[in-house]
């Protein structure tokens, strides 16, 4: 399995039993194919369809101060 699709798979499994979740979109990561492109781009394009926010590490950090 990638990192991505990990991550994924249990941020939908979360939002299904009505947690809030947010993605620190710097803490995984996705591989890059040569023919389909940048998995981790997609990747926050998904996360930031099912998830209630994406944020770096540094605003996460910020946010808990």
């Amino acid at each position: 399995m990638l990192a991505n699709i990990c991550v994924e798979a249990h941020l939908r499994d979360l939002i299904e039993q009505g947690f809030e979740v947010l993605v620190v979109k710097d803490a995984t990561a996705a591989p890059r194919h040569p023919e389909l492109g940048d998995d981790y781009k997609a990747a926050l394009i998904n996360f930031g369809y099912i998830a209630n926010a994406v944020l770096s590490t540094d605003e996460v950090v910020a946010a808990m101060a």
